[in-house]
Order: C-alpha cells, then sequence, then structure tokens
C-alpha cells in the first residue's frame, strides 16, 4: 500500500466514523420531532394541532447560519437543515402544498425551496384554484407569485386575496436563470420554432433578438409546456425554461442563462389559514381601499412615516371611485409601532385587510 492510500485509509476511515455519529443524531433528532407531534396532538387535538410553525423553522435556518463556522457556506448549510427540516416534519404529518403548475415550473422549484422535498406538492391549473385549494382544505399550504424583478407585481394574485380569506405565512424568492432546451442531439443551426412563457420570451427578448431575430417564437401557458412541446415535437423545436423543466422533460441546455437582467428573480407568496407568530425579522402585507381624493397615499403612508417603519412596496390598482393600495412593509403586527401605525391607517382607510405578517425569505 502507498503513503498516498495509507493517509486516504485514516481520513475515510474519520469519515465514516463521522456518518455514524450523523446518522446516529439524525434518528434522534426526528423522534424528538415524533415526540413534538405527540405533545402537539395531546394538547391541541388531533384536528386542531398545527404541526409546522413558519416562524420557528426560520428561527431555526438564521441559527444555523449564524454558528456556521465553515468551509461549508452559510446557505448550503442551511439548505442542507431545510431537507432535515422537512424530512422530520413528514414523519409529524406530510405536508401538502398546492402550486401554480404544472410541474417543472419556477413555481414549483419555490415550493420545493421553501418546504424540501418531503412535502406532496399539488400542481394547479391556475392560481385562483391554489387559493380554492387551499381555503377548502385539500392543501395545507399554497405558494403562488407576487412579484418579479423585471416584469413587475403579479395583479391577479393581489385580485385574489380579495376573493378568499386566507393568510400569507411566508415569502420565498427564486433565481430566474432561463436555458434554450433543445433536444439531446439537436444543432442550435436546425432551431425553427421556440416555445416559451410570455414573461420568459420577455425576459430573454434582447438575446432572442440579437441571435434568432427571424426564428418563430410561441407563448404558451408555462415554461414546463414549453418544454413538454420541444420534448414532443421533436428535432428543431426548442424550449426556453429553467433547470426543473430541462430535467422533467430530459431536454439539454444549449445555452445556459439568457436571461437580459442577469439578477433576475421573482418572489413567491406562502399563502395559508393560520397567523404566524413573529420571529424577530418579519415582514406584513396589507390592502387598503380609499375613496379617489387628492392626497389619499400621502395619508396612507403618514402613520409609517411617523412610526419609522420601513416600506418594501406599494402597489396601487385603480378604478373609477377608488383605490386599491397593495402595501409590504418591515415589521410583525404584534410588534408595537407597527400595531399604532395599523390603528391610525384603520381610521383612515375605507377598507383595511391585513394579508399577514411572516418570516423574512431566509434562503
Amino acid at each position: 500500500m502507498s503513503e498516498q492510500e495509507k493517509e486516504l485509509r485514516v481520513l475515510r476511515d474519520q469519515i465514516d466514523s463521522i456518518d455514524g455519529q450523523l446518522h446516529e443524531l439524525l434518528n434522534q433528532r426526528a423522534k424528538c420531532a415524533q415526540r413534538v407531534a405527540e405533545v402537539k396532538q395531546k394538547h391541541q387535538g388531533e384536528a386542531a394541532a398545527v404541526f409546522y410553525r413558519p416562524e420557528r423553522e426560520a428561527q431555526v435556518l438564521r441559527a444555523v447560519m449564524e454558528r456556521n463556522e465553515g468551509p461549508l457556506p452559510d446557505k448550503e448549510v442551511a439548505r442542507l437543515f431545510r431537507e432535515i427540516m422537512s424530512v422530520c416534519l413528514a414523519l409529524e404529518e406530510p405536508m401538502r402544498v398546492a402550486f401554480l403548475g404544472p410541474e417543472g415550473t419556477f413555481t414549483q422549484q419555490a415550493s420545493m425551496k421553501h418546504f424540501g422535498h418531503s412535502a406532496h406538492n399539488l400542481p394547479m391549473q391556475s392560481s385562483k384554484d391554489v387559493f380554492r385549494e387551499v381555503q377548502s382544505g385539500g392543501a395545507h399550504y399554497g405558494v403562488v407569485p407576487i412579484e418579479n424583478s423585471s416584469e413587475g407585481v403579479v395583479s391577479s394574485t393581489l385580485d385574489l386575496f380579495k376573493q378568499f380569506d386566507l393568510k400569507i405565512c411566508g415569502e420565498v424568492e427564486v433565481p430566474v436563470h432561463l436555458h434554450l432546451l433543445v433536444n439531446k442531439g439537436d444543432s442550435l443551426d436546425e432551431i425553427f420554432k421556440i416555445y416559451s412563457h410570455e414573461q420568459s420570451l420577455a425576459q430573454s427578448r434582447s438575446w432572442l433578438d440579437a441571435r434568432y431575430p427571424h426564428i418563430e417564437k410561441v407563448a404558451v401557458s408555462s415554461n414546463a409546456e414549453a418544454a413538454r412541446l420541444a420534448k414532443q415535437e421533436g428535432q428543431g423545436y426548442a424550449a426556453i425554461a429553467g433547470d426543473m423543466a430541462a430535467e422533467l422533460y430530459e431536454l439539454e441546455a444549449a445555452v445556459s442563462n439568457i436571461e437580459d437582467q442577469a439578477d433576475n428573480s421573482t418572489r413567491f407568496l406562502i399563502i395559508g389559514d393560520q397567523d404566524v407568530g413573529p420571529s424577530g425579522d418579519d415582514k406584513t402585507s396589507i390592502l387598503v381601499s380609499v375613496p379617489n381624493a387628492p392626497g389619499a397615499l400621502y395619508q396612507l403612508l403618514e402613520p409609517f412615516h411617523r412610526s419609522q417603519i420601513s416600506l418594501t412596496r406599494v402597489e396601487t390598482r385603480s378604478s373609477a371611485k377608488q383605490s386599491m393600495f397593495y402595501i409590504d412593509f418591515e415589521g410583525h403586527s404584534e410588534d408595537q409601532l407597527v400595531a399604532k401605525a395599523l390603528a391610525e391607517l384603520a381610521k383612515e382607510s375605507v377598507e383595511l385587510k391585513i394579508l399577514g405578517s411572516y418570516p423574512r425569505a431566509v434562503l
């Protein structure tokens, strides 16, 4: 045995020993999670027990990153713990999560990033179906897009919050990396039709105009549907989509990261029927409706200014008689200053709907 083999043998034995300790600790954690479920069922009742606590999960993940000493990057360690918590939570109760489908979309990617791979993902045909599935109890939570860094807010999602009595329980941000997907063995010179969602076509317009100005681009219902069509129709057909769609339909990324905006990302909301407690680093979202009048927006924003609360988004929807404002801001509704600002706001508005307070995205 060479000196190299001797040194590697020692290191591999150490790795095997560490793996054994990790395995034992993982099982201990899983058993503890099962006992947590038993305590909740005992005191809350089996039907009423709440197993998933977004604020507790956010605190755990933040603590993981704070105590990390490397060499693994903070977020990579947090993702490992995210999956450990997902598996342990599945022992308490399998999580059913509705998302805007079909499979292979960025919304499913957001769901898996937030809930881990042990949650049961349920694809829905529309965001309205996601809301309906959660409100009916068919799913514990739902995942819907709310804004894109280049395309702006998703207005249809805002409208659904007026129709349904659901809460925002969390948020997740997903970097949008678009690839030109082709069938295996296809040449870039053979492409004569490209499928994609209209937003993805818009987000990669400069790249497409520079490289494929005369090729037909067809907008379809989703990037996953674009990948499915490219796979189904075969040679010469391509799609613009992400990694999940490429993997699902066994397509190759002929050119990666073709989005025009390098830091393009989409923010998704987690919706459910529970109020989320403070985590220590939270956001709150509200809907406010007021009659159209000069200075209406100023009156709405003044309480936040007085309480020194930072706004992260203000979106306006106007009709002939009134305006609706969607407002995101830092802090939890139970915080003293936030509660004071909301009380003042309630006096000024025709309608104030608190959509939810929830942990700021960790990963």
